[in-house]
């Protein structure tokens, strides 16, 4: 991710983490299929996990969760939040998926909420995150697919890179077809409405 990319989002930290949940329902739907996947013996990696709400509240699920972002104004926030509520299995660092480096087959669960249409190497990610996972593991996906609700949004995107934004047009479908050219089953998928995130459950054959 670019370093004004991460300018941008060390200076909107502080908002971030105050802004109510826009959709609280649909939210606490895919907390809870997500958590219909959980084992209490489960290594998690979240990337781009922003303040760390998320990791939080499936902390109690899990054995471990490592929890990154590239904005480190995200994590100070995000560890603040975890000692306030004495969670004390959720490791955060401050770190790009780009450069993160784990041993492969190492986790049971990734997960990317929010955090696909804003990489300019959607593609690679998806495979390094295969890589990632254990045999059955799961990579757990809340995304913009743009080219589905917003078509014009790609004469937007030069906008954005011109503050270090990077932002990806694509479809639902175009995004499945990602996760199952790096070898994933798409396990679940839904979405609230026609014009809200996609939600899906890939899995990593066994």
């Amino acid at each position: 991710m670019r370093k004004d990319s991460l300018i941008f989002w060390d200076l909107l930290a502080k908002r971030y983490s105050r802004q109510p949940i826009a959709d609280e329902a649909a939210y606490r739907k895919k907390l809870e299929v997500t958590q219909s996947y959980f084992r209490p013996d489960m290594e998690v990696m979240e990337f781009g996990c922003g303040t760390g709400s998320t990791a939080i509240i499936h902390a109690p699920h899990v054995r471990h969760i490592l929890a990154t972002d590239g904005s480190e104004k995200m994590i100070e926030i995000a560890r603040d939040k975890a000692k306030a509520k004495y969670i004390e299995n959720i490791t955060f660092e401050c770190i790009n998926i780009d450069t993160l480096v784990l041993p492969p087959e190492s986790l049971d669960v990734v997960l990317g909420l929010s955090i696909l249409h804003l990489l300019a190497n959607r593609d690679e990610i998806i495979k390094k995150v295969y890589t990632m996972l254990k045999p059955g593991g799961i990579f757990v996906t809340s995304t913009a697919c743009m080219g589905d609700t917003m078509p014009y949004a790609k004469y937007l995107a030069p906008i954005g890179r011109l503050i270090g934004l990077t932002v990806r047009v694509f479809t639902q479908a175009e995004l499945k077809n990602a996760m199952e050219q790096a070898g994933f089953a798409i396990d679940y998928e839904w979405s609230p409405g026609l014009d809200k995130a996609a939600f899906i459950i890939a899995k990593k054959p066994r």
